[in-house]
């Protein structure tokens, strides 16, 4: 038993902080410490039992008080670091801070690997070992491992499955290697000054070319490279692949973004797909405000045809802002669509 005393330590202080906020679940949490911090806390807890209100009275006034006289705080760590300057700091600074504190030991190198693009991680899935690919699956998010075991060739996936069995007796110390490993493995790798893959860039440039050009363009293509070609096809989405790529539950969303002169125009034009995109439009509003397009549609007569295309333009960056902006998702096109 604890008396009155005022010789605890700072240790035994923290403990009786700890032992009263335990109380309450939403404010006390011990996960931002460190393992050993949390063992020498519950050390202290498990050698004390009793403490009088006295001392434990002047335990708080002494903690409030140095609350007091804080006058600003930092993390103490790189993640809480980064984390608390957000996107402040450019792609290649945070990274640069990550790989410097795996490296020296002061980081987790596993959070770095994690954040790999797909490609660099399947790259390193197809060239390390069977039994490093097998502990970098194991730490990677289950979705994430099983996407990219999806995408191994059969044999190694067996391989790898097999050795997984063995990750299990895995010290620390070896992970952490493995880490450190796999961190200088990806930053070997060739890093592209454009991210944006060249198909979806050339697929996002003819989103707003015309037709005949458009056409024009994955013809050549196709005869130089068809491979190529089906990537930059699978990129593009124009007016008429509406009824493909939307979700009926975003057809409202997407009207409401768009003036109403414009999107009468767009719903006036004559090709067949275009007037398909229309009519899947219409039919997902309400009764009411499709009717109501309709009436207004019949009193616009003859439209230009260059007032149509540039209308279609206008409802597809829309939908492109919508998506950038993670309001809509739009449905990926089958290998076997024909887009145009």
């Amino acid at each position: 038993m604890m008396n009155a005393q005022t010789g605890l330590s700072q240790r035994q202080k923290a403990a009786v902080i700890v032992r009263l906020l335990l109380d309450d679940d939403e404010v006390v949490s011990l996960s931002r410490l460190d393992s050993d911090a949390q063992t020498m806390l519950a050390e202290e807890m498990a050698g004390m039992e009793l403490i009088d209100r006295k001392t434990r009275d002047a335990v708080i006034t002494e903690f409030c008080d140095r609350l007091e006289s804080v006058g600003v705080t930092f993390p103490g760590n790189l993640d809480g670091t980064l984390a608390m300057l957000g996107g402040k700091l450019s792609e290649d600074s945070t990274d640069r801070l990550r790989r410097l504190a795996a490296m020296s030991g002061r980081g987790d190198p596993w959070q770095r690997v994690a954040t790999l693009s797909k490609d660099n991680i399947l790259t390193l899935a197809n060239s390390e070992s069977i039994e490093i690919v097998a502990l970098m699956l194991s730490k990677l998010p289950v979705v994430r491992a099983s996407d990219i075991f999806s995408a191994l060739p059969r044999e190694r996936a067996r391989a790898v499955a097999q050795a997984m069995s063995m990750t299990g007796a895995v010290t620390p110390q070896a992970l952490q290697r493995v880490g450190l490993i796999l961190l200088q493995a990806a930053d070997a790798l060739p890093r592209p000054a454009i991210d944006t893959p060249a198909a979806d860039r050339i697929g996002a440039i003819l989103n707003f070319a015309t037709a005949d050009l458009r056409d024009e363009v994955l013809e050549t293509l196709e005869k130089d490279d068809a491979g190529f070609a089906g990537g930059v096809r699978r990129a593009i989405f124009i007016f008429g692949h509406i009824p493909h790529r939307i979700e009926t539950r975003d057809v409202p969303r997407i009207v409401r973004e768009v003036e109403q002169p414009v999107l009468l125009r767009a719903l006036s034009a004559p090709d067949p797909d275009d007037a398909a995109a229309a009519e899947f439009i219409l039919t997902n509003l309400s009764q009411r405000m499709a009717d109501g397009l309709r009436e207004e549609m019949e009193g616009l007569g003859k439209v230009r045809a260059r007032d149509i295309e540039d209308a279609k333009t206008e409802v597809i960056a829309a939908i492109r802002r919508l998506e950038e902006a993670g309001d809509l998702t739009l449905i990926l096109p089958d290998d076997d669509d024909e887009e145009a």
